[in-house]
């Protein structure tokens, strides 16, 4: 069996964060699926979904990492082609990933004490987003 639904998040800037945890738990529970797995996947190139411990200070280090691993330039060469200041965002985004993929077991996530299902925004201007949660299994 597959249920496939979408969240939509409005962002506003660089480094935003969203937890889509309850949101895909509720997708899953609504597939009526007890054992199988979930995909959540974010439709565009410049944000990226992944797991963490969704608290400040991690909400905080992740950006600021990213932004020290691939920093804001003029040099990348997306910004020599569209001049549109987000080369970095791409590069991120592609660094983190657009999607992760997680087990179901009893109709519930499987994730630990501490982890959570995430946005983040790497794009620098405000974007409507889509997160796609596909749910498979039995």
């Amino acid at each position: 069996m597959v249920h496939q639904r979408s969240i939509r998040i409005s962002t506003r800037v660089h480094g935003e964060t969203h937890d889509l945890t309850d949101g895909v738990q509720k997708i899953v529970t609504e597939s009526g699926v007890a054992s199988g797995m979930v995909n959540v996947s974010v439709v565009g190139s410049t944000a990226g979904v992944s797991t963490i411990e969704f608290e400040p200070g991690l909400k905080r280090d992740l950006p600021e990492l990213l932004d020290r691993l691939i920093p804001p330039s003029r040099s990348y060469g997306h910004e020599q082609a569209w001049h549109d200041g987000n080369g970095h965002s791409h590069l991120q985004s592609t660094l983190l990933g657009p999607s992760v993929t997680l087990p179901i077991s009893e109709g519930k996530l499987v994730v630990g004490t501490w982890q959570q299902i995430f946005l983040i925004e790497l794009d620098v201007k405000p974007r409507d987003r889509e997160i796609v949660v596909t749910v498979y299994g039995e």
